[in-house]
């Protein structure tokens, strides 16, 4: 590739401070195969062509090569530098660029190019914006409406945390199909995992978008292998099910180098299958739980399970 995607220290090395963290070895169900696909290599043009950045990249996701083999990107949008420090993530720390006010068309534009189905926009944290960067979010998902009116957008957005409720109003009054903020690990984990951040003002943020819009699918995740225990587990998802989320997602944390947040285990297949009958279980519309469950993996094909069950229940009511 054109750049160091696997160490943001690289690219911003006054951000290389965290003291170094030991990685296991992985075991044999999360190693995947680098990407050499053509649909991955045109993926990957059409990315540079329209200047885009994507989480897929920057925060090193294991599924990179199969997901930009069949042309799915998840869009990350407002620039490539956080104003988080949070020590699971990969993207860099620091001071970001201004927005780029013709950035909405591109995406457009690049999901017209790559014939997507579904979308998946992201961002990066701006606690430097006044409203978080929620208007340039809601530009976005009109700017791919009206570019390719068929295509269901997802948005996975920051928490907005220091602005006031008109953000995340402006977020859900342009209408994504679904609306996915990660609560990405368990509250006792907060203050080492995601410092700038707080666990019950992201639960209230979800439980807020079906205030607005009960229609509106809410999604949710978290990492496992951080630290946290089973019974922690299964209280963010009773918190998630109170806020009335509908799709829960439960992935491996892996690390991205030895300055991010040591993995304290990596959890098994089996434990992620027990995880996900008991989030069933609890009223989750769809749960994805697996070593590999990213927000954005399979996002599309989830997204008409997630349709069909709702179908579903309200045909058995």
């Amino acid at each position: 590739m054109d750049r160091d995607l696997k160490n943001p220290a690289a690219r911003h090395p006054e951000k290389a401070h965290r003291a170094d963290n030991a990685s296991p070895r992985k075991p044999d169900w999360i190693r995947v195969k680098a990407p050499t696909s053509e649909g991955y290599r045109e993926t990957h043009r059409i990315m540079r062509e329209h200047k885009l950045v994507t989480v897929c990249e920057e925060a090193g996701c294991p599924n990179v090569g199969e997901c930009w083999a069949q042309g799915h990107a998840t869009m990350m949008i407002m620039g490539e530098i956080c104003t988080r420090g949070c020590t699971f993530c990969n993207v860099a720390t620091g001071r970001p660029d201004a927005l780029d006010p013709f950035e909405p068309a591109r995406v457009a534009d690049a999901v017209a190019k790559l014939g997507l189905a579904h979308v998946v926009i992201t961002s990066v944290d701006r606690d430097d914006l006044d409203d978080g960067g929620a208007a340039h979010i809601a530009q976005t998902i009109r700017a791919v409406r009206r570019r390719t009116p068929e295509t269901t957008i997802e948005v996975l957005v920051p928490d907005f945390l220091r602005c006031g409720p008109e953000a995340l109003e402006s977020v859900v009054e342009a209408k994504p199909d679904v609306f996915n903020h990660n609560l990405e690990t368990v509250p006792g984990l907060y203050p080492e995992v995601r410092p700038g951040a707080r666990y019950f003002h992201s639960l209230r943020l979800l439980q807020r978008v079906k205030e607005i819009d009960p229609m509106m699918f809410t999604k949710s995740g978290i990492m496992v292998g951080l630290g946290e225990d089973r019974q922690a587990v299964m209280q963010v998802m009773d918190d998630m099910r109170a806020a009335d989320v509908d799709f829960l997602t439960i992935g491996q944390y892996l690390q991205p180098t030895q300055k991010h947040h040591a993995v304290a285990r990596f959890v098994t297949p089996e434990e992620f299958s027990g995880y996900e009958k008991s989030a069933y279980a609890k009223g989750f519309l769809m749960v994805s739980a697996t070593p590999l469950t990213r927000s954005s993996y399979h996002a599309g094909e989830d997204f008409a399970r997630l349709r069909a069950a709702r179908q579903h229940r309200h045909a058995k009511v």
